[in-house]
């Protein structure tokens, strides 16, 4: 039997107009502590967030998520975070935020492969 692994996730919500509290899935983080996993897929629909905000810079956007995935894999572009343990990288992306691209609630469940599962979260809440 494969082990079960219980892990930990946030999506990743792009809030073009924080006064409307409107956003649109773009993202998701998976932390699995057991493989000490840590991990960000995320796809933007540049007409789907101008259906918010026509004004929103989709690139800024883009950059962000990069910048979050940067945090998760430890490259050195996350800066004095790249080198904490992935626990605390996780504690970092999914810290509340008032800017464009914000977490949501921390959500966890089991898997028997992270990798696997943050597609199908992915695919699952961002489309």
């Amino acid at each position: 039997m494969t082990e079960r692994l219980a892990y930990q996730y946030v999506v990743l919500r792009c809030v073009p107009r924080v006064e409307r509290e409107e956003f649109v899935n773009v993202g998701v983080v998976l932390y699995c502590h057991a493989t000490d996993f840590l991990a960000a897929a995320w796809h933007v629909d540049p007409e789907r967030l101008r259906a918010f905000d026509p004004g929103v810079d989709v690139d800024q956007v883009c950059d962000a998520l990069d910048f979050v995935d940067a945090v998760c894999a430890g490259r050195v572009r996350a800066g004095v975070v790249a080198a904490k343990p992935t626990t605390q990288r996780f504690g970092f992306v999914k810290a509340p935020r008032s800017t464009v691209l914000q977490p949501g609630p921390v959500h966890g469940g089991v898997t028997t492969d992270p990798s696997r599962q943050l597609e199908h979260l992915l695919h699952q809440l961002v489309g």
